[in-house]
């Protein structure tokens, strides 16, 4: 067989070791593996190159991805489906291994209803996607997170600041619970449940009139008013090819209106890229090696439109239909199970 490999979406740590451990066992069945530039737009471009073991041995504890990666939908511009299926067929591809996120995953469904043999595995440091525990790049986002909220109680400490920490999370608040948690964050706003700017100030007044000379708040890079309205910062903002808009910088804002309502002197900091970017952590880099091993067996099963999974302590193969027909978002239970930290 001849089978490519690529990754789409955001770049998340553990990508390549996903690449690595489904290059090895791609060539212990004794396969051709082929890598895919950029996604879906080295699809639509033919822009491959032959992996091989002597090229991916090292890259285990790499950031990033070795075959980079790109926010291109095929099915967005008319005759790029057909371009695509057509490349498919020229470069003898005879079964594709996507990794990404939803968006990547939904692409690579539609190609397996297109007759594209596909397998995919789960990567996003959001960990939104559904009937598997982790996502690639989750556990390494929440570990530096941490990092950076332990580090930022003792400015905050030191000079009596009210501290606003921002943590991507587009539709879904792991990162931001996990971390918050993690990190003894005072307060943790997550866009599945609204919040009201009063009464975020009265809380921090209350903790105030208790003899808490700080705060630090952890907020997703989306929040939302309970008052209905878009996220802050929203109408500025482009969207991608897959119709989302770009975030990063409500922290800066919130922070801003926070220090207006409650008077209180206030600091924002953006972790951004930074919490997906560098050296995957232990747990990522074993959980990619499993999922991309997986994937391969999920090939050689011809298992096709599905996705490895992990869920407990072992890795599974899940329909794509069923994944993408829901979202893995905190549940309304566990928020107010941990409000009683909120103090």
């Amino acid at each position: 067989m001849r089978v490519g490999i690529l990754t789409g979406g955001g770049d998340a740590p553990g990508l390549n070791a996903a690449i690595r451990a489904a290059v090895a066992k791609g060539e212990d069945y004794g396969w051709e593996m082929v890598g895919i530039r950029r996604g879906w737009a080295g699809l639509l471009d033919a822009d491959t190159t032959p992996l091989c073991w002597e090229d991916v041995e090292g890259i285990v504890a790499v950031g990033g991805t070795l075959l980079e990666t790109s926010r291109t939908n095929p099915f967005k511009r008319d005759g790029d489906e057909a371009l695509l299926l057509g490349n498919v067929e020229k470069m003898r591809l005879d079964a594709l291994l996507a990794i990404g996120g939803d968006d990547t995953l939904t692409v690579a469904h539609k190609l397996c209803r297109s007759g594209v043999p596909c397998v995919g595995v789960p990567k996003t440091m959001d960990n939104d996607v559904a009937l598997t525990d982790n996502t690639i790049g989750f556990d390494t986002a929440v570990t530096i997170s941490t990092e950076a909220i332990d580090r930022l109680h003792s400015t905050a400490r030191s000079h009596r600041r009210l501290m606003v920490v921002e943590v991507m999370g587009r539709d879904a608040g792991w990162v931001a619970i996990q971390s918050g948690l993690a990190g003894g964050a005072h307060l943790i706003l997550i866009p599945e449940i609204p919040y009201s700017i009063e009464d975020v100030a009265q809380f921090l007044h209350q903790r105030k009139a208790r003899g808490e000379t700080y705060s630090l708040i952890v907020v997703s890079e989306a929040i939302y008013p309970q008052e209905g309205g878009q996220l802050l910062g929203y109408e500025r903002r482009e969207v991608d090819a897959f119709g989302h808009v770009r975030l990063g910088g409500v922290g800066h804002i919130f922070a801003e209106l926070l220090e207006r309502k409650s008077g209180l002197e206030t600091r924002s900091t953006v972790l951004g890229h930074l919490v997906r970017s560098g050296p995957p952590t232990p747990f990522d880099r074993i959980m990619a090696t499993r999922m991309g091993v997986k994937a391969m067996e999920m090939i050689h099963q011809k298992g096709w439109d599905s996705m490895a999974a992990l869920q407990g302590t072992e890795m599974v193969a899940v329909p794509l239909t069923d994944v993408l027909a829901q979202s893995k978002t905190v549940p309304v239970e566990l928020y107010n199970s941990i409000k009683l930290l909120f103090r």
